[in-house]
């Protein structure tokens, strides 16, 4: 008969990393919605709490009003969205390829977008839905020619096809560039650099609605993605095949690509949030917590790029670019220790 001293031990070694993905998700949270109240009543132009809920209940009050919904709460609640999304993405990849270089920024799906978009904005001035319209379809289509390309039980050749690709639609995003006249050029560039600034009602609802339905589709797959840690024999002899791998990847994508469609690609929030957030859980994968990371980078980059800098305002993907290279020189340092 076991002890039932040994029995405490055990429920106690169980509830302990629970309690601390507890406390790290709350903190987080809070976090998240620090900087969204930061960044609504923060800034050049302050506006009181009171004046903000007077506002959202429909009391008009001059230039407050017209800042707060056409600019401010617009940009932070896409701010949000985006990075929820791209910090679920990100970890999925991670997770399922059990390589925390794996981001899609990375292996190509960022890039399958901006391919996109340069082609519409070049050859069919794309512009607004249309524009997002062609970002998801190729993202999610770079997507599936690097798994088709990769073949089955892919594993880490998935992540060499991936960058081999990503370099190819490079070279192709050049190539359009040099064919573009100066307007066009400008409007393409300014897509891939990944900005807010033209949040709208409009995307948020669209992207609100993609969340809705793929964050749940992921949760009902967080149970294999553990299992994938584990490794390919080691998941398949728990249950979990290669078509559960490719339907958790596919949320990955589709994550990715509506946040890369409603912003362009804000570079590197994928890439770090999932690192961030398994740090702050003792080395365990969390995907609430890369969530949330992902949410708070973004929307605080969205605020230093607006206010750090008198009389510049940078594109959110500017500064999480600027935050993402340093962080991606120190995982690369510390894989390289660890090896």
């Amino acid at each position: 008969m076991i002890p039932a001293s040994s029995v405490a031990v055990v429920r106690a070694a169980r509830r302990r990393p629970r309690r601390r993905l507890w406390w790290v998700v709350a903190g987080l949270a809070a976090a998240v919605i620090a900087l969204f109240w930061l960044r609504v009543l923060g800034g050049d132009y302050t506006i009181t709490f009171g004046d903000f809920w007077r506002i959202v209940f429909g009391k008009q009050i001059p230039g407050a009003s017209f800042i707060l919904t056409e600019s401010k709460l617009p940009r932070a609640c896409e701010s949000v969205l985006v990075g929820l999304a791209l910090g679920v993405g990100g970890a999925i990849f991670q997770t399922t390829l059990r390589n925390p270089l794996a981001s899609p920024d990375v292996i190509g799906v960022s890039m399958g977008a901006s391919a996109a978009a340069v082609l519409g904005i070049v050859v069919w001035s794309a512009a607004g839905w249309g524009l997002a319209v062609l970002a998801l379809v190729g993202a999610v289509g770079t997507s599936l020619l690097v798994r088709f390309l990769a073949g089955a039980n892919a594993g880490q050749r998935l992540v060499l096809v991936g960058v081999t690709v990503a370099a190819g639609l490079g070279a192709i995003i050049q190539y359009l560039f040099t064919r573009a006249d100066v307007y066009d050029a400008q409007l393409a560039l300014r897509w891939m650099t990944g900005s807010v600034s033209d949040a709208s009602w409009p995307t948020i609802r669209a992207l609100t609605a993609a969340l809705v339905v793929l964050l749940p589709a992921t949760a009902l797959a967080v149970r294999s993605a553990r299992a994938l840690e584990l490794g390919d024999e080691v998941a398949a002899g728990l249950g979990v095949g290669q078509r559960r791998a490719d339907a958790l990847l596919l949320c990955g994508v589709l994550l990715v690509a509506s946040a890369t469609a409603a912003a362009g690609p804000v570079s590197f929030v994928a890439f770090v949030a999932g690192p961030i957030a398994r740090a702050l859980n003792g080395g365990r994968a969390t995907f609430v917590g890369a969530a949330l990371v992902g949410g708070a980078v973004t929307v605080a980059a969205d605020y230093v790029g607006a206010y750090a800098f008198h009389d510049v305002n940078l594109p959110v993907g500017v500064v999480t670019g600027a935050f993402g290279a340093p962080f991606l020189l120190w995982l690369l340092t510390v894989s390289r220790r660890s090896a």
